[in-house]
């Protein structure tokens, strides 16, 4: 019988083979943790360098965005005769801050060092525009003394303010778009001042006047100023550069701004050979307005902000020339006698009136969005826009001439309320609010993208409509009212301080009205920044229509530069001044991230 081997003859191999079997395992298992940890490092080291170069892009854009308000800032602050005194046009920065394009080749050294996607503002009037509104003013206060003296706007007193007003726009037209400080500039405007002064001497003239053909002249002499002045901006221009740059829209911008004016100018040549019997006469005034007629934004922009301005600026010193009319009519009066309590309560009501349509007023400069405001929403919008701010001033100024009828009336202590400062003063003011509601529609305005936040100011519109519609309807009532009818509206004017109270009492339910939806905004959210996040959705008239892509583009790019000149306004200095509008207001200002190539 054999015996059994021992037992660790045949396991010790294997017991052998157990640590080798585990340390090819552990090596294996470190090499892994040493594989992982290298990809892990890798990866780190990627991810780090990525944050680097992002640092590295933004620290350029910092830097280049800084140069740029610095070289605009310069720019802003140098001499008026740099360049040369008589030197050739420059086109603003500000005309371009939108267009995603600078000046190239050409002639033209007005953004030397200034890129065209950021740009400050500067002074939005000058010294010589602000002296150009006050004569624009008094041309419109001498066709106010002639609605006046008639009592109604006929034909001729309309054609002569729309002549004065197309004046004043060409003037600003190119003051927008171009440097007007050298000594050229300044030259044409005084003739333009000359020749409004001119025309204004004959606004109580007919068409068949010897009146008349004077202000036909002074439309054809600006019309041949703007002729010359644009044909230089075409000869300063005329290599024109690569299409769709500014230079060459500046070309064509000259070109056709220069035929027009010749146009324009064969017309009024025309006008003023015929004879004063000629029934043609007047259409050749409908014609010479015609051809100053635009489509705003057509061939080149212009500085947005600056524009605005300018229209506040005139509509305020109109209510202020109206004002001081008043006063004009009371001082004889004043001259012998002491004011009454009724006295100083109809002069406080005057002054009441024009300042509640001050309020009324949008001042568009920063209470509007860019992509929200008619100009930059749809060409055809911008032209009733502007069509809306002339029948604001011709009505403002109607306005004026009634309030003068109405103040030498109740200082004669005449019995009974004179039937054309009623017309005058009711028609004015009821054509005024409506005028100005109608400039309010063309812009876009905003509502939440929550039903019941959307609801709310659905409500809040739909009221100040309503009580718009009944104020107008209510002073056009008081208009057609004759002397011998009865009925609330002969019960709302029995004197010239009654109807005047109840003028007053209308305006300031409207600006209280206009508040209705910034009052809603301040209820449902804690601030502007947060409103902006839920009023996104479009609301209005235009709303309808489908907005043009290259005037919403120039519009984001105008919202990204006031956002960054806002986030770095300390770099320009004390000289600098940047106006920021009312966070609360009836068209949000929406955030739009512009992507870098805008």
């Amino acid at each position: 019988m054999m015996s059994s081997p021992p037992p660790n003859v045949t396991t010790q191999p294997l017991k052998e083979a157990q640590p080798l079997q585990e340390g090819e395992q552990a090596e294996q298992d470190e090499v892994t943790n040493l594989k992982a940890a290298i990809q892990r490092e890798k990866a780190a080291k990627r991810k780090m360098y990525g944050y680097l170069v992002k640092i590295a892009d933004e620290l350029k854009t910092l830097r280049k965005e800084s140069e740029q308000l610095i070289h605009a800032a310069e720019y802003a602050r140098r001499a008026w005769y740099e360049g040369g005194m008589w030197r050739g046009p420059n086109v603003l920065p500000g005309a371009y801050a939108g267009s995603g394009a600078g000046p190239e080749g050409g002639r033209n050294d007005a953004a030397d060092g200034i890129s065209p996607a950021l740009s400050v503002p500067q002074a939005p009037v000058s010294l010589s525009d602000l002296f150009l509104d006050l004569v624009t003013v008094t041309a419109f206060s001498r066709v106010g003394s002639a609605i006046q003296e008639r009592g109604t706007v006929d034909a001729p007193i309309l054609a002569y303010f729309a002549v004065f007003w197309q004046i004043w726009s060409k003037e600003a037209s190119y003051s927008t778009r171009f440097d007007t400080s050298d000594i050229s500039s300044h030259l044409e405007t005084l003739l333009a001042c000359f020749a409004l002064l001119a025309g204004s001497l004959s606004a109580f003239s007919d068409f068949h006047s010897a009146g008349s053909d004077r202000i036909m002249g002074v439309a054809g002499f600006v019309a041949l100023l703007h002729m010359a002045l644009h044909a230089r901006v075409w000869y300063w221009f005329q290599e024109g550069g690569d299409v769709n740059s500014v230079n060459w829209s500046v070309k064509r911008y000259a070109v056709f701004t220069t035929l027009m004016n010749v146009l324009e100018a064969i017309n009024w040549a025309a006008g003023i050979a015929l004879p004063l019997e000629s029934s043609w006469r007047g259409w050749v005034f409908l014609l010479g307005i015609l051809l100053n007629m635009r489509l705003p934004r057509g061939f080149m922009p212009n500085d947005f902000h600056a524009a605005c301005s300018k229209r506040g600026v005139l509509f305020i010193l109109l209510l202020g020339f109206n004002l001081q009319s008043i006063l004009v009519v009371a001082s004889p009066y004043f001259n012998y006698w002491d004011p009454t309590i009724d006295q100083y309560t109809f002069v406080f009501l005057a002054c009441f009136l024009m300042f509640m349509i001050k309020l009324l007023y949008v001042d568009d400069t920063y209470s509007v969005a860019p992509q929200d405001h008619a100009l930059l929403y749809n060409r055809l919008a911008g032209f009733f826009f502007h069509l809306g701010n002339f029948a604001l001033l011709l009505f403002t100024t109607v306005l004026g001439s009634g309030l003068n009828l109405l103040t030498q009336s109740f200082l004669a202590a005449a019995a009974a309320l004179p039937s054309d400062a009623k017309n005058l003063v009711c028609g004015g003011f009821s054509a005024t609010i409506l005028s100005i509601t109608f400039i309010k529609s063309m812009h876009i305005r905003r509502v939440p993208t929550d039903p019941k936040h959307q609801s709310m100011f659905y409500t809040a519109y739909f009221t100040q409509f309503v009580v718009v519609i009944t104020a107008v309807y209510v002073s056009a009532r008081m208009y057609m009212t004759t002397d011998t009818q009865g009925g609330l509206a002969a019960l709302l004017m029995r004197n010239e301080i009654e109807m005047l109270g109840v003028l007053v009492g209308f305006s300031v339910v409207l600006v209280f009205m206009s508040w209705l939806d910034e009052a809603i905004e301040l209820r449902l959210y804690s601030d502007a920044a947060e409103a902006e996040q839920y009023r996104v959705q479009p609301f209005g008239f235009w709303a309808c229509f489908k907005h043009e892509e290259p005037l919403q583009l120039e519009a984001m790019a105008l919202e990204r530069n006031r956002s960054l000149l806002a986030q770095r306004s300390p770099l320009l200095g004390s000289s600098m001044f940047l106006s920021s509008g009312s966070m609360y207001n009836s068209f949000a200002n929406l955030n739009l991230h512009v992507p870098e190539g805008v």
